[in-house]
């Protein structure tokens, strides 16, 4: 096992980092430079820019979904960050969820990812308890794909839904009309604890004044039609009048300011004692080269209070690591991918980053206790799958991986998933992948995610593309067959990039390593909002 990396290998690791810090500053920009200008002369704030005189002094939004529609729409012109900025912050000391319509990035208008985000607050939100806060400034449904946003169960109409499901929470929802804000879209504010709207700037309507004259021929400007003065002081369907950004932004805080007490899950935290090695470390101990072996338990020396670690069966099941530990003070539960290769007491060398029969039962195991103990779960992925061949499938592994399974979809404490390596098939599921709920799932620039490893993949796509030419009577030579398998791996290797899994929001963000600690703990910290734990439940499950 190999516990260091060159020079070269450290190189590249924090060259891909630069790289993508550099290509989210762009992201950051929405629309661009000239756009920006336009809204300003408008009167208007940016979406970034309301967040920024939002959130509490000195801290920092912590955004999610930043590189939605990363290269999913550039023959609609591109749609950076989904056209919306979500994200938890601090607003007058209070943890709240922040969704904010980016109008430079064609004029807020929904596309079916600005959809799927918008979403993803909300059940952040949800799931937390915590309040949410509503920046709205959108032309709607983005027409052209009309099709991909409104009717289905995951679309634009669910967004209300949620509006009534977390109100009926209790939880917290305000609500800023600081633009457009039309059509269906006008019942997010609305239906709302609470709504603003900004004067001169603000309008909100099922119909602008263009449709209203071409369906029933009346003649209105949108002003008279949806503005300020028309719903504070006539429909009553707005509750304050701002007079610009900076005014309804304060206004808000105020709000929150006055938000009465709320319960907590009372997770056991102690004063934090730091790692006991340096976070910079893991780019020493975690090689870049997705092939080589290394012990997981250095990179979590680098994330856990030192002397924390109370390992769990530490002799059995070893291509998994579970344990308790704390980390920035919380008690965590842990269940990591131990990536190099071991040896069990029946003299089985075992490959690390697979789980094996005896790997999935002790992580069920320690699932169960960590329920039982009421410990969130941190799951640290590096994994490849579970194991095949005659003797796993004879061990009984798909009744074990199942058991592992129905383990972690069942768990109601609170999951938090870092992808640090590859996520791959089977083993995506059973270490909490987002089918499994975990409360935030963050994955390093090394992270990689699909249904197999890509040189696997690549010969079993060209197997068939192969077979499939031949059956029309044609003759692939060996050069064509090489081509035929370049061109596969290539788009394989694009697929499995981390880039393209948080364009679709398979996870929340794209991290640094050295800021795994942190995340964590945040995330632990909002969890602790929702006093509300289900009973653990299994129903059947395999033994």
């Amino acid at each position: 096992m190999s516990s260091t990396n060159d020079s070269s290998e450290l190189h590249a690791i924090q060259s891909k980092i630069k790289e993508i810090q550099q290509a989210e500053s762009e992201i950051k920009q929405g629309g661009g430079a000239q756009r920006i200008e336009k809204q300003h002369k408008q009167g208007k704030l940016t979406a970034r820019e309301r967040i920024q005189r939002l959130i509490d002094q000195g801290t920092e939004l912590n955004e999610l979904g930043l590189w939605a529609g990363f290269e999913m729409y550039e023959d609609e012109g591109g749609c950076p960050a989904g056209g919306v900025v979500i994200g938890i912050g601090q607003v007058s000391g209070r943890q709240c969820v922040i969704v904010a319509n980016d109008s430079t990035v064609k004029a807020g208008s929904w596309f079916p990812i600005t959809a799927k985000k918008n979403l993803r607050a909300q059940e952040i939100a949800i799931e937390n308890h915590l309040p949410i806060i509503y920046l709205v400034d959108s032309a709607g449904v983005y027409l052209p794909m009309q099709d991909e946003i409104f009717p289905d169960k995951e679309h634009f109409g669910r967004i209300f839904r949620n509006n009534a499901v977390i109100s009926a929470k209790g939880i917290p929802q305000i609500a800023a009309i600081m633009g457009s804000c039309v059509a269906g879209g006008a019942y997010l504010p609305i239906m709302s604890d609470e709504a603003l709207i900004v004067d001169g700037t603000g309008s909100v309507f099922l119909a602008g004044s263009y449709l209203v004259k071409a369906a029933i021929g009346e003649n209105v400007d949108n002003e008279t039609l949806g503005g300020a003065t028309t719903h504070t002081e006539i429909s009553g369907v707005t509750d304050y009048k701002m007079e610009n950004d900076e005014e309804c932004l304060s206004t808000i805080r105020d709000l929150v300011d006055k938000l009465g007490p709320f319960d907590k899950a009372g997770f056991n935290r102690k004063e934090a004692k730091p790692p006991a090695r340096d976070p910079k470390d893991i780019f020493e101990v975690f090689p870049e080269d997705r092939t080589k072996a290394y012990d997981m338990n250095n990179v979590l020396e680098c994330i856990v209070d030192k002397d924390s670690f109370t390992e769990f069966k530490k002799g059995y099941g070893q291509t998994l690591i579970t344990g308790y530990a704390r980390i920035d003070g919380w008690s965590v539960g842990i269940v990591a991918n131990q990536r190099k290769v071991v040896k069990n007491k029946q003299g089985e060398m075992q490959i690390g980053g697979v789980i094996y029969s005896d790997s999935a039962d002790k992580a069920a195991r320690f699932i169960m206790n960590c329920n039982q103990k009421k410990i969130p779960i941190i799951f640290f992925q590096d994994v490849t799958g579970f194991m095949i061949g005659k003797r796993a499938e004879h061990g009984g592994i798909i009744k074990d991986g199942a058991k592992m399974v129905n383990a972690v979809a069942n768990s109601t404490v609170p999951k938090i998933t870092i992808v640090i390596g590859n996520s791959y098939g089977a083993g995506n599921y059973a270490m909490c992948g987002r089918a499994y709920d975990p409360r935030f799932m963050y994955a390093w620039p090394s992270a990689q995610i699909a249904v197999m490893g890509g040189t696997q993949a690549a010969k079993v796509l060209t197997q068939i593309k192969v077979r499939t030419l031949e059956k029309q009577g044609k003759e692939i030579t060996e050069e064509e067959q090489e081509e035929i398998m370049k061109e596969i791996s290539e788009r394989y290797e694009h697929q499995t990039d981390v880039r393209y899994a948080a364009a679709r929001l398979w996870i929340d963000a794209i991290i640094n390593p050295v800021e795994t600690r942190g995340k964590i703990s945040k995330a632990i910290q909002c969890a602790d909002h929702n006093p509300d734990i289900e009973d653990f439940k299994t129903g059947v499950i395999q033994v």
